[in-house]
């Protein structure tokens, strides 16, 4: 069974990924504080933590979805044109609040990287916009009909913590240099929330334009 996506969707979705792992939102937010307040160690260990939590949310989407593709491909399709509407919404959300980075003085009480690894993935799985856009995102590249739909959400999810963990881990290394680049240029953010905006209405285009072939 392959579970290897056509190149033409690899690169689609490695280019929407880059996006999204440099789009300032709660992770980094939690990153880049926890990095300034207790070190780079700490800030690295809740980085692990929310990429666990990605993990756990693939497997949720890859058993789950795929069940849904076996048993009834129409709830399936009416899925994803429901995730288009909410890409969409995301989009416009983006553009009038725009990135939600609001790094807080935290209190320098040093906590143990365990500690810091749970912060990270209580973070990331109890936080309902990402299991809403996990649920969105990764079935915009398997095909409702694809009998290798289980190991491409796998493979896909996958993916996404490989090209998410250099960037996250370089924006730790560098959490001063990012803290004041995000605090002293708005544009910076305006221009990445601008990006993912139109990321997010180009997949929601796309796959209603599919729906209609």
């Amino acid at each position: 069974m392959n579970f290897m996506p056509d190149p033409a969707i690899l690169l689609t979705f490695t280019a929407a990924a880059i996006v999204l792992a440099v789009t300032p939102g709660p992770d980094m937010t939690l990153f880049l504080s926890r990095t300034l307040a207790q070190g780079r160690a700490a800030g690295l260990a809740c980085m692990a933590g929310a990429m666990s939590g990605i993990a756990v949310h693939t497997a949720m989407v890859a058993l789950g979805l795929s069940a849904l593709v076996v048993a009834a491909p129409a709830a399936f399709t009416a899925l994803k044109i429901i995730g288009a509407g909410y890409l969409v919404w995301l989009a416009i959300d983006a553009i009038r609040n725009g990135s939600s980075l609001t790094l807080k003085s935290e209190r320098r009480v040093r906590q143990s990287l365990r500690a810091s690894y749970l912060t990270g993935i209580g973070i990331n799985l109890l936080n309902p916009k990402i299991v809403l856009f996990f649920m969105t995102f990764l079935p915009q590249f398997v095909n409702a009909n694809d009998p290798g739909a289980t190991g491409k959400f796998f493979f896909l999810g996958a993916l996404f913590i490989v090209i998410a963990l250099p960037i996250t881990t370089s924006m730790v290394m560098a959490a001063d240099w990012m803290a004041e680049t995000l605090r002293s240029k708005p544009i910076v953010t305006r221009v990445l929330d601008w990006i993912l905006a139109g990321v997010f209405g180009a997949f929601a285009v796309r796959i209603l334009f599919a729906q209609v072939r």
